[in-house]
């Protein structure tokens, strides 16, 4: 875990309107106060009042039969971790997805394991997210309003809340799972809707990502954005607007990354830009890196060959072109 990522102390609220919940003390003073009432219903004697009250905290006794604000707390958080496993471990198996992406109350506690990341254990989350990151090629949240029973009444605007809190969290597993699982769910028609409103947040994060030291968290972002990049024109463009984005999208090919696919699906990202005029005037400025890279890199010289072409072939850049690459030719 990184040093800046602190959980607030965790508020537990399962059966918390039950008089024993398992979950420690909170409810004994009402206990006390009805058992209090039925002793002195029953009797006006101080004597008895004090055996009925001692009859009734002695539940919550440090040796009672319910004083589980520890173990009985554990015991339940392990129950909990160990279901979160098994249905992780289905939805590893093509067979099931199908059938889990129907289950609307699956699907709603699973997100309901996100939103409560701070509370929740590390390992649960892990688990839930890595389910969603399997199943979210076939995975439609438009489940979230349609008219299966609903026991959580989680809707699709608070799933796209709870996957942006995970992708802005500190914790290198967590944001590069949810970036995996935006770049997944995106390529689905259905939920682009839900996610565009966010694609200004999304792109931000995935751009800070790119400056990252860790191979794994560029690789998430650059999948990510591969696909988001793909969905329109609009994407398009406000990721070629978005601060540093070119710049280290190209740092990338240069370095180079030592996964190929990386630095091939980059290369198809910067290609996939250039094909908007809108953006020339932001990829002009990279000229020189284009060339450098088209000579230099010749697993991608096809691709930034390309690129070139989009920007220097037509009338109005070829002026500008000149001066970039060769100089003043006049």
């Amino acid at each position: 875990m990184p040093r800046d990522h602190l959980k607030p102390s965790r508020v537990r609220t399962l059966g918390a309107n039950t008089t024993l919940s398992g979950f420690g003390q909170e409810n004994m003073e009402k206990v006390y106060s009805d058992t209090g009432t039925a002793s002195n219903d029953q009797s006006k004697t101080e004597e008895s009042s004090v055996t009925k009250k001692r009859t009734a905290s002695f539940w919550f006794d440090e040796d009672g039969l319910f004083n589980n604000d520890d173990e009985g707390r554990a015991e339940r958080q392990q129950c909990a971790i160990a279901a979160s496993n098994i249905i992780r471990n289905f939805s590893f198996m093509p067979e099931n997805e199908t059938i889990m992406v129907q289950h609307r109350h699956c699907l709603e506690t699973v997100f309901q394991c996100l939103e409560d990341q701070n509370r929740e254990d590390d390992e649960l989350i892990t688990n839930m997210l890595e389910t969603l990151v399997n199943l979210a090629p076939v995975l439609d949240l438009r489940i979230f309003s349609s008219s299966k029973p609903s026991f959580i009444k989680m809707t699709e605007k608070g799933a796209v809340h709870a996957i942006m809190g995970m992708l802005s969290s500190s914790v290198k597993p967590w944001h590069c799972a949810a970036a995996e699982l935006i770049g997944r769910l995106i390529i689905n028609p259905d939920n682009e809707s839900f996610l565009l409103p966010v694609i200004p947040q999304i792109y931000k994060r995935l751009v800070d990502l790119l400056s990252v030291p860790a191979y794994d968290a560029q690789a998430a972002a650059v999948s990510a954005l591969y696909n988001v990049a793909e969905v329109n024109m609009d994407c398009r463009l406000k990721l070629a607007s978005e601060r540093w984005a070119v710049d280290r999208l190209l740092k990338i090919v240069k370095t180079p990354h030592p996964v190929p696919e990386v630095c091939r699906k980059t290369s198809m990202i910067l290609e996939s830009l250039v094909s908007e005029p809108q953006n020339r005037m932001h990829l002009l400025v990279h000229e020189n890196t284009f060339a450098e890279i088209l000579t230099a890199e010749g697993k991608y010289s096809d691709t930034f060959a390309r690129i070139l072409y989009e920007l220097t072939a037509r009338p109005s850049n070829k002026v500008t072109s000149g001066h970039a690459i060769w100089g003043n030719i006049n």
